[in-house]
């Protein structure tokens, strides 16, 4: 699952039941998932990886941060906090990016449907 926040963008994968990866491309983000929900985990940075670090949490764990993420949900506009958020403004082109792609294959498929 990938998760694009204002804490921070996560790719998250069950890797063995109970074991859950919280991966990030940049540290700074799993630091502010770990401060936002008071889980004392390990950053672990795997230089090969595709992405470079993870957070190895168990199944409460993960649970703790993804509801401490909703909890802190605040906003009217994601792309707008993005790009109020000062460590997280240099993702911004890349979620409009995606937000753009994402929007064509809508588009795309309301024709393909129209038809």
């Amino acid at each position: 699952m990938w998760l694009a926040t204002q804490h921070g963008f996560y790719s998250i994968v069950q890797k063995a039941p109970q074991e859950y990866h919280i991966r990030a491309r940049f540290r700074n983000d799993l630091d502010n998932l770990l401060q936002l929900c008071g889980l004392r985990l390990e950053v672990h940075c795997w230089e090969q990886a595709d992405y470079r670090y993870r957070i190895i949490a168990n199944r409460k764990e993960f649970l703790a941060a993804m509801a401490s993420l909703a909890i802190f949900l605040d906003y009217p506009n994601f792309k707008s906090r993005i790009a109020e958020t000062p460590d997280q403004r240099e993702k911004l082109s890349a979620f409009h990016e995606i937000w753009h792609i994402l929007a064509q294959l809508q588009k795309d498929e309301s024709k393909a449907a129209r038809r």
